[in-house]
């Protein structure tokens, strides 16, 4: 696990608690507030396009999902943010639990977004998918052995899987996934079975789980696909050997499929930039952004018929969960509590 120096970790420290202390600008005819769970050089280009199309700045300020709701709802209606940016359905359902974001009722949204990627009442929609497959090191793993999550719980695969650890969104919304699915006491027994199964106590993130399977760490990850694509794509010649070594299984391809989540976006309660604020939403799910995110984060358009990268399509076609994605959010307090009671740290 690569570990950062304490001076630029302070300084990093620094600079989030600086960019959650400065107000936003109040509304403007010509801006729009957005709150961004995700780092902002991932999606400031798609911003700067949506100003070169319409004439409205988007400022932004970003920090981790659970500071920024923390933030929303200590705001309340002095808020100046118009739109929520964040990772996973499970903090997207969270937000709307906590009432910080409101209904948007768009026919361009609706038509763009199948149903399965948006909150049944428009509370939040996604904006580009990313699947949570089986990763394997090339060579070590026959693919013949492999079939569906649940078989990760074999005996055949003890000491070999390398996955994060049970505080990670991703991996509760998988957990959720697999609840409703499966149901409670079937999943915990795959939970018991999974954890006995690790090579090692989950640490890191994606990219480490990755990294440690090619380490010899282990033979099986779990990681959203867009780390590898972004891996694949590294100008570092060490981080694309390290995901050149990587196959991908798409799992459950017989059944309900394999899990996919969303990064997406909602508009804030108490807004009154409705309008600019509804446009950049719109903006974010037409075939011009779609294609970005494809091809710049490596991630899945949501929109149906845009284009996947090279990258993306190298990895191969797969059947996704078709189970709506704002189901995760209401069963992840029950996947939290199941993942303690497996010893899942």
């Amino acid at each position: 696990m690569i570990q950062r120096p304490i001076t630029a970790l302070a300084s990093l420290t620094v600079a989030a608690v600086t960019a959650l202390t400065l107000p936003l600008p109040l509304f403007a005819n010509d801006e729009v507030n957005v709150y961004s769970a995700r780092q902002e050089a991932l999606i400031k280009p798609l911003m700067d396009e949506f100003t070169e199309e319409t004439g409205i700045r988007v400022n932004i300020v970003s920090a981790r999902a659970d500071t920024l709701l923390q933030r929303l709802r200590s705001e309340g209606r002095n808020t100046p943010a118009d739109v929520l940016i964040t990772v996973d359905a499970g903090n997207l359902h969270n937000a709307k639990e906590a009432g910080v974001l409101r209904p948007v009722d768009s026919e361009v949204l609706k038509e763009a977004i199948p149903e399965s990627l948006r909150d049944p009442e428009g509370y939040w929609y996604g904006l580009s998918m990313r699947a949570r497959p089986i990763m394997y090191v090339t060579g070590e793993v026959d693919p013949e052995q492999l079939s569906t999550y649940e078989a990760l719980a074999d005996e055949q695969w003890q000491q070999r899987i390398c996955i994060r650890s049970s505080s990670n969104v991703y991996n509760q919304s998988l957990v959720a996934s697999m609840i409703i699915a499966n149901g409670e006491e079937e999943t915990e027994e795959w939970a018991r079975g999974l954890v006995a199964n690790m090579a090692q106590p989950p640490r890191g993130g994606d990219r480490d789980q990755i990294r440690a399977a090619v380490a010899g760490v282990c033979d099986i990850a779990i990681a959203n696909t867009y780390y590898l694509g972004q891996m694949l794509n590294s100008d570092d010649d060490t981080e694309r050997a390290t995901a050149e070594a990587i196959s991908v299984f798409w799992p459950n391809q017989e059944g309900r499929g394999a899990h996919v989540n969303v990064s997406g976006a909602g508009l804030i309660t108490h807004t009154e930039n409705v309008d600019n604020a509804v446009k950049l939403l719109e903006f974010m799910a037409s075939d011009r952004a779609q294609q970005w995110y494809a091809e710049a984060n490596q991630e899945y358009p949501v929109k149906p018929g845009v284009e996947w990268s090279d990258t993306l399509s190298e990895l191969g076609d797969f059947k996704p969960d078709a189970v709506n994605l704002g189901q995760l959010g209401e069963y992840n307090a029950e996947a939290v509590r199941l993942m303690d009671r497996a010893n899942w740290r």
